[in-house]
C-alpha cells in the first residue's frame, strides 16, 4: 500500500533523527488579519503576518542531549527559546503542561481538558490562528499540531523549515517573552485521531488498516533498538519520518510526498514511532495529502514493547550476512 520508506527511550530516536538530517511553499497572501492560512507556511509568510492580532506563534522545541551514561535525555527547549526566538512567540512545553506527567511514558497524552487549558494559557482561542515551529525537523511542532486537531482545532500550521529557515532568511529573533492574554478554547474531541494499544493489536489482522513505522530503517528491521524489544509491529510498513524532508529541512513538494505515502486516501492508517513524536509528523504529511482517516499511536513502542504479549517482528533476512 505504501512504498519504502523510558531510555531505552524516545529521546535517543530523536537524537538520531537530528544527527541524520522538508515542502510545498504556499503562495504568499495579502497582509490581513483575516487572511486564510495553509497548514504549512513559509518564513516569508510568517514575517508578513507576524503582527496579525489573531496569530499565535509557539516555539515547541525539545532538546536532546547526552545523559552521561551513553544514552540521551530530553530537555525542554526553554533555554534556547530565551536566548532567541521568533518575535511574539510563546513557549509550548511538551515536557510540561502539554504531556501527562503522571504517566510512565515520555510525552504521554494529557487529558483533552489539560491540553486545552495549556493552550489557553499560551493565548490560543477558538478564533486564533496558530503557527508552530521547533529547531529539530518540525517533529515536535507536528505533535502539538496533531493534538490541536485532536481537540477539534483546525486553524494551525507548521512553519516550513522551522527556526532554521527563519534564521536562514535573515529574519530577526527576540528575547522578549510573549505578552498575550489567556484565550478561550472549546474542546470538540476527535478521539479517532489517537489510537491505543488495543486498536493497534486488532489492526495486525485487519487488511483494511495500514500501520506505518516512522523510525529509521535499521530500527524498523531490528538491527538496533531503543526500547524493550527490537523490530517493528507485525505488518507495519516503514516510512522514516525524515524521508518527507529535503536536504534543507523543508517538507518536500506534495507531488514528491505522494510517491512516499501511497494508498487509498479514505482507508484507516495508524502511524507510530517511539513516543508519538515522529509519528505525528508523518500524520501531518498524510493529512496534507488528503488522507482522511489517520491516527497516531501516541504511546507507540514505549508502551508496546514493554508488554511481552504484544508481538514484534524482526526482519532477519535483511541483515548483512557473511555467507
Amino acid at each position: 500500500m505504501y512504498i519504502s520508506a523510558r531510555l531505552r527511550n524516545s529521546v535517543f530516536l530523536l537524537a538520531a533523527f537530528v544527527m541524520l538530517a522538508a515542502c510545498s511553499k504556499p503562495a504568499e497572501e495579502p497582509h490581513s488579519a483575516a487572511a486564510p492560512m495553509d497548514s504549512l507556511v513559509s518564513a516569508a509568510w510568517l514575517e508578513q503576518h507576524l503582527d496579525d492580532p489573531d496569530l499565535v506563534v509557539l516555539d515547541c522545541t525539545v532538546l536532546v542531549e547526552p545523559d552521561g551514561s551513553g544514552g540521551f535525555r530530553s530537555v525542554n527547549g526553554r533555554s534556547n527559546y530565551e536566548s532567541g526566538h521568533i518575535p511574539t512567540a510563546g513557549f509550548a512545553d511538551l515536557l510540561g503542561g502539554l504531556s501527562d506527567g503522571g504517566s510512565p511514558f515520555d510525552f504521554a497524552m494529557p487529558s483533552p481538558e489539560q491540553f486545552a487549558a495549556a493552550m489557553e494559557e499560551l493565548g490560543v482561542s477558538d478564533n486564533s490562528r496558530v503557527v508552530l515551529y521547533d529547531g529539530n525537523g518540525s517533529v515536535w511542532a507536528a505533535r502539538v499540531w496533531w493534538m490541536l486537531r485532536w481537540i477539534g482545532f483546525d486553524r494551525a500550521a507548521l512553519l516550513d523549515g522551522g527556526l532554521n529557515a527563519w534564521k536562514a532568511e535573515g529574519h530577526a529573533l527576540s528575547t522578549e517573552p510573549a505578552d498575550r492574554p489567556a484565550g478561550q478554547l472549546t474542546v470538540n474531541l476527535r478521539p479517532e485521531l489517537i489510537a491505543d494499544r488495543d486498536e493497534v493489536l486488532a489492526s495486525i489482522e485487519d487488511d483494511s488498516v495500514t500501520l506505518i513505522d516512522s523510525l529509521p530503517p535499521a530500527h524498523y528491521r531490528g538491527e538496533t533498538t531503543m526500547y524493550e524489544r527490537p523490530g517493528h509491529i507485525p505488518g507495519a510498513v516503514n516510512v522514516p519520518v525524515f524521508s518527507a524532508l529535503d536536504e534543507t529541512g523543508h517538507y518536500r513538494s506534495l507531488d514528491e510526498l505522494a510517491t512516499i505515502f501511497e494508498g487509498k486516501r479514505e482507508d484507516r492508517a495508524i502511524t507510530y514511532c517511539g513516543g508519538g513524536i515522529a509519528a505525528s509528523s508523518n500524520a501531518f504529511v498524510m493529512t496534507r495529502l488528503g488522507f482522511t482517516d489517520v491516527a497516531v499511536y501516541a504511546a507507540s513502542l514505549q508502551e508496546w514493547t514493554a508488554d511481552p504479549d504484544n508481538p514484534m517482528q524482526i526482519d532477519l533476512e535483511s541483515f548483512d550476512s557473511e555467507d
